[in-house]
């Protein structure tokens, strides 16, 4: 505790000696003066200016007679630290372009990946896998770990802070491919290695996703023996749960047993109870992490801001149908005995996997948005039902035809959820956010995506804080910020204090709004005037700045190069 007060009161006379000009006047590389600042804390806003030095907040007052090489006027604005993503797919998107402007533009500096699965650690035989399932061509990777994925995106160049968690799925993929049984004594000591590794290199924590294969295939004993390396190093155990749906409770009891036994924080991705018929079980499930809670357990979740989720349209199939790989599942399709097996167990109510197709009332709540073949090109953003009247064929079968036809997962719309949910989850102080969505900065792109991707920040901001009121701005900043933050156990993020990290997004309250919707989703949001990452002015007036100063942003366990 000495140490760190030392290295303190060391980095504070660095940053006032920087800022100090012989005469006594003082100079910043940059200052946003007049605007109201949320801090992070959840307390109400406050004048000041701001004096950022380098990648560090400097001061933060009057700084009237200050001079900066950058002046942002921000009267009338917010200005809050930057945004937290807890649940990004813009990996990939990030490494093609690195700008990330569906998130920048809505106040985002830091992008969490890792949900089930993560940039490593990888082997020839995964990559050629992933190519499968994904139904695009995948590269050779030149990495082996997920830390050395990371410091090369930053070496690349980023625009947006990256982090990540270790995936449940990838680890298992690297040592038992997409076969469902347990790992041997010795498999599950590598893969606990692996998980030590990751942790070491600056994973987050250990994220599944155990709805789809091959995460479906893990037990609760094989989760929490990774669970436990995690809590070794004060990481977090992140799921995306078993069940969202039939099982929504049963899947809470089993996250927040992991937890108890491995000694780790736990979170809960996306929370939501699917299907109307488990509508009722959000206050069921709100009261079951609060009780854990209570008990001393630190239960979190995180959501986004809609009533649809989006996936595969496979996940209408008991996820064993994938066993050994997408194309045995392709393979199933195309034998007549294996497709009638299939529509049944599409149809007959099963409380051991997620129905999807029930769940969202059948081919009516099922949006196929990721089409091209030449058979079923012409019906994106079309429903199951709509594209099966169409053709002239029963929706199950609709759906398989899709299946074949495309050779890939399909991404699709499904209607699951209501909005009186929503409201609830929003009203719970220990939930965060999330996209749950890539970073991509083309709007040129097809319509292959959900509004979340584009809008998940703005909307709390805009509806359910300024037009609805359903939470205070102070409050909203918080889950967006110090909460997830403090979650990940980072260090100088989150909160607008002398000293941390120059993360700040400077926004209109009064204005800023989500413009995506289902049929048109990629709409930038408006009203994120200026983003700082790391100090770099990234975003200006509502545009990108050609700065590029994110960084690998490493968790509590970090102690060695990838």
């Amino acid at each position: 505790m000495q140490q760190r007060k030392i290295l303190l009161i060391a980095l504070s006379a660095a940053i006032l000696a920087a800022c100090s000009k012989p005469d006594g006047e003082t100079s910043f590389d940059a200052v946003i003066t007049g605007g109201t600042v949320y801090d992070g804390s959840g307390g109400p806003g406050f004048v000041a200016d701001i004096g950022i030095v380098d990648d560090r907040i400097a001061k933060i007052g009057d700084l009237s007679g200050a001079e900066a090489g950058i002046l942002v006027d921000a009267r009338g604005k917010a200005v809050s630290p930057g945004f937290i993503n807890m649940l990004s797919w813009g990996a990939l998107d990030l490494i093609i372009d690195g700008r990330g402007m569906s998130d920048l533009k809505q106040g985002v500096t830091l992008e969490v990946f890792g949900e089930g699965t993560s940039l490593g650690p990888t082997s020839p035989a995964m990559i050629q896998q992933i190519k499968e399932l994904a139904g695009i061509n995948i590269p050779f990777l030149p990495w082996r770990t997920l830390g050395q994925a990371l410091w090369l995106m930053e070496k690349k160049g980023v625009s947006l802070n990256i982090a990540s968690f270790v995936g449940g799925a990838t680890i298992r993929m690297k040592h038992l491919g997409f076969v469902d049984r347990a790992p041997t004594a010795d498999e599950l000591a590598a893969m606990r290695e692996d998980v030590r590794i990751a942790m070491e290199e600056g994973a987050m924590g250990l994220g599944t996703s155990l709805i789809y294969p091959p995460g479906f295939f893990a037990s609760t004993e094989d989760l929490t023996a990774l669970a436990e390396v995690v809590g070794e190093y004060g990481g977090l155990y992140t799921s995306h749960m078993r069940s969202e749906a039939n099982a929504l409770l049963e899947a809470i009891d089993e996250v927040i047993h992991i937890s108890r036994e491995a000694g780790v924080d736990a979170n809960i991705y996306h929370l939501k109870a699917a299907g109307y018929q488990n509508w009722y079980k959000m206050d069921l499930a709100l009261q079951k992490i609060e009780e854990a809670r209570a008990e001393g357990l630190n239960i979190t979740a995180d959501m986004y801001m809609y009533v649809a989720a989006g996936t595969g349209l496979d996940s209408t199939l008991p996820p064993s149908s994938q066993e050994g790989g997408y194309s045995q599942l392709l393979a199933k399709i195309k034998n007549p005995k294996q497709r009638e097996e299939l529509i049944l167990a599409m149809t007959t109510p099963d409380d051991s996997w997620e129905q999807m197709y029930l769940q969202a009332g059948g081919g009516e709540g099922i949006m196929v948005i990721d089409v091209e073949s030449s058979e079923f090109g012409e019906y994106v953003g079309k429903t199951v039902a709509e594209i099966a009247e169409a053709k002239g064929t029963s929706e199950p079968d609709t759906i398989l035809n899709i299946l074949e036809a495309e050779g890939k997962r399909v991404f699709c719309i499904y209607f699951l959820m209501t909005e009186d949910n929503v409201v609830k989850q929003i009203r719970k102080p220990w939930v965060a956010l999330n996209s749950d969505a890539g970073a991509p900065s083309d709007l040129a792109a097809s319509l292959k995506s959900h509004p979340r991707g584009f809008g998940t920040f703005a909307r709390l901001l805009a509806k359910y804080v300024r037009d609805d009121e359903v939470i205070s701005l102070p409050d909203a900043v918080r889950r967006l910020t110090s909460l997830p933050a403090d979650n990940l156990k980072l260090k100088d993020r989150g909160r607008l204090v002398e000293g941390a990290y120059a993360d700040i997004v400077v926004f209109d309250a009064g204005t800023i709004q989500d413009h995506a919707t289902f049929k048109q989703p990629n709409q930038f949001a408006t009203g994120v005037e200026h983003v700082f990452v790391n100090g770099g002015h990234t975003l200006k007036n509502g545009e990108h700045n050609a700065v590029f100063e994110g960084r690998f942003v490493r968790g509590p366990g970090y102690q060695r190069e990838g």
